[in-house]
């Protein structure tokens, strides 16, 4: 009796703009998402990336994940860097007599992007440059020790909010939409499609686009590998994080809700950052305050 082996295809790690291999924590929402937008812009882009987790599991030296041209800058200047690229790829077209078909996206965690690099991102902004930005919001400085960010929500334990952060996140998305962006959304990781599209709509936007993705952190939300895409989509449903999108200033596409969504704490449980609220008549009072930050994002979103 004989036996024949076939060789099994060898994986191909080409498949992907953003290769595995990196050095992600397992379950990783970030990485699910940067992936994502790697693929989704294609690999006539260029990247400035802003120094954080992203940058830090994905390019140990002298290794490389991207499969694409990927710079990395400091943890305020990706913006600057983004527009020095634009201004030389405008130049180079400009000698040349053609028109540069290569895609420019500045990106870096809410850290750099709420705090850090914010005043260089409204700089690049205003000049009205056409570069996308994308920020992968995991609420909070998670490379350096879950320290608070202006991304971090009220409420969460953060090893600089120990008692839970009572400052209200940053609104970035309309942020955005006071410097008069064309295209400005926001999703989460449970929603791959929705990433896709999104990121395929700010490429082709005229100008400055910004697109900023919930991407929760294993670690610094004290969660299990397993519950990245299921409290990503509970975001969404509670309403504390919802889908939406700006086209020309205007609210242009919502993701609707169930009638019967899931209340807050649904959401906040399962997740080590807020189990003091449920510990404590004053943590009950918290919870109902969050529960109302979510029902007035339905209210003005008309996500029902």
């Amino acid at each position: 009796m004989s036996t024949t082996i076939t060789a099994k295809k060898p994986l191909n790690i080409n498949a992907s703009l953003l290769s595995p291999g990196h050095r992600g924590c397992a379950g990783c929402g970030q990485m699910i998402a940067a992936r994502l937008v790697a693929d989704a812009l294609g690999p006539n882009t260029i990247i400035a990336n802003a120094t954080g987790c992203l940058e830090v599991v994905t390019t140990a030296y002298p290794e490389s994940s991207w499969g694409l041209p990927w710079i990395h800058s400091l943890f305020e200047n990706a913006p600057a860097v983004a527009s020095g690229i634009y201004a030389a790829l405008n130049y180079k077209s400009k000698i040349e007599n053609r028109n540069s078909k290569i895609r420019v996206v500045a990106q870096g965690g809410d850290g750099a992007t709420f705090d850090i690099g914010f005043g260089l991102i409204s700089g690049m902004w205003e000049r009205g440059e056409n570069i996308m930005y994308v920020c992968y919001d995991n609420e909070g400085y998670m490379n350096t020790g879950a320290q608070a960010s202006a991304a971090t929500p009220w409420g969460a334990n953060t090893t600089t909010t120990p008692l839970g952060s009572h400052f209200m996140k940053k609104d970035l998305l309309a942020i955005a939409l006071a410097h008069g962006l064309n295209y400005a959304a926001q999703t989460t990781i449970a929603y791959p499609l929705d990433i896709i599209k999104k990121i395929k709509k700010a490429a082709a936007a005229d100008g400055p686009s910004y697109l900023q993705i919930l991407v929760p952190c294993v670690p610094g939300w004290k969660i299990a590998t397993n519950q990245t895409i299921a409290l990503a989509k509970l975001a969404v449903l509670t309403g504390i994080y919802p889908a939406v999108e700006y086209v020309n200033g205007q609210l242009a596409d919502i993701m609707k809700l169930p009638a019967n969504r899931p209340p807050v704490q649904d959401y906040l449980k399962p997740q080590g950052r807020f189990k003091h609220l449920f510990k404590s008549e004053r943590g009950q009072e918290q919870i109902a305050y969050i529960q109302k930050l979510a029902d007035e994002n339905v209210k003005k979103y008309n996500l029902l």
